[in-house]
């Protein structure tokens, strides 16, 4: 399904999967709407990362013509969350040795979970651009002189190849998240079958948006070259809603400011949506469909955590409070007052919208219990 083909069994194998895309009867009656949720949090790695950077580790270990000497990778990544866990699931998959680069804040059971999957892990920092300058400028000089040591010593055999995986802002990463909106299509035309009118994500740095955006708009996703948008939207391109924590809001300042801009820190609680600013190509996604097709909004951290909270009690599913974001506003009644205006109460009763249910590594039953303390109640619809 979709356009990225699955691997040849004589190729690695595919470090992500299809996953479900299920109408969800408590979300429906609390918006008013129909609601389904995709979801990614029962990705390899627990969350939709693992389609995006498992995409572009896949692709950085088929052949090309220019390699001579079998190479095989060793990945670097600096993240404490989603994009490392991701990284890490991925090259235990495709059997890759995975370095990951922490800061001094990386929590305890995601370390035990990267070195579980045989990474090996590096703590540094106070944040994740001292992590990331660490990686850069002393892990990987001193892996590829150990590994040039290494093939002096043994003689002319596998060479190693440094690839570094950001955490969102390549091109590969954005077209293995497109993935998600091929399995949305069919699974809206031949599982549900009706026509999508709403997708709903979150937006740290972008490349979930970026991969939405793609698979709507993107003139390599059907034969016509013009997105896939109108073929599943029965005939208009869907809207995209992309939701932040007011404190993580990078992408909504941009678009009070009517260009790209960069915030000064992070204060949400929502670490995983901590990007300072955006990938310039999620802001040249807004110049180009415009405002009323990819709107901007935000929620408070404690509606994301509230959400979260909900979400686990109705759906059964701990997700982290970035991918409450996303579900905040069918909660709080703010989803038709952004993509139903001007319906009327039976058009909005009658439209389609799907919900990513990103994941999130940063949740257990102990957070969801703190957050109820501190949250409940500041929360009414809670």
């Amino acid at each position: 399904m979709g356009s990225v083909s699955s691997p040849a069994a004589s190729e690695p194998p595919k470090p992500w999967i299809e996953t479900p895309l299920i109408y969800s009867g408590p979300l429906s009656n609390a918006a008013g709407c129909n609601v389904y949720l995709k979801l990614e949090n029962v990705q390899p790695s627990g969350s939709f990362k693992s389609r995006g950077i498992g995409y572009m580790m896949l692709r950085s270990t088929l052949p090309s013509s220019s390699e001579g000497t079998p190479q095989k990778n060793h990945f670097f990544c600096s993240s404490a969350g989603n994009a490392g866990l991701a990284c890490a699931t991925t090259a235990h998959t495709l059997s890759c040795p995975a370095t990951i680069v922490v800061p001094n804040s990386a929590r305890e059971p995601v370390l035990r979970r990267l070195r579980g999957l045989g990474a090996t892990v590096v703590i540094h920092g106070t944040s994740w651009f001292e992590a990331d300058t660490h990686l850069r400028e002393v892990v990987m000089p001193a892996s590829a002189l150990e590994d040039l040591q290494d093939e002096t010593e043994n003689g002319q055999g596998q060479k190693t190849k440094q690839v570094y995986v950001p955490p969102f802002d390549h091109e590969d990463i954005w077209a293995g998240a497109a993935t998600l909106m091929d399995e949305v299509a069919e699974q809206m035309k031949t599982v549900h079958r009706t026509c999508l009118d709403a997708m709903v994500c979150n937006v740290g740095g972008g490349g979930l948006l970026n991969g939405i955006m793609e698979g709507l708009w993107g003139p390599t996703r059907n034969k016509g070259g013009k997105g896939m948008g109108k073929e599943v939207g029965g005939g208009k391109e869907p809207r995209v809603l992309a939701i932040e924590t007011v404190g993580a809001d990078c992408f909504n300042q941009s678009v009070q400011a009517g260009k790209l801009v960069k915030i000064k820190g992070v204060t949400s609680i929502a670490a995983s949506l901590g990007a300072l600013q955006v990938s310039r190509k999620t802001w040249e996604w807004r110049e180009q469909v415009g405002e009323e097709n990819l709107v901007s909004a935000t929620v408070t951290d404690a509606e994301a955590a509230m959400a979260s909270v909900r979400f686990a009690d109705e759906h059964r599913m701990l997700v982290e409070v970035s991918c409450g974001a996303t579900l905040a506003p069918a909660y709080n009644g703010d989803l038709k007052k952004y993509m139903g205006k001007g319906l009327s109460d039976e058009e909005w009763k009658n439209f389609n919208v799907v919900m990513v249910v990103c994941g999130g590594s940063h949740i257990s039953v102990d957070v969801l219990q703190q957050y109820r303390e501190e949250y409940g109640k500041e929360i009414s619809w809670a």
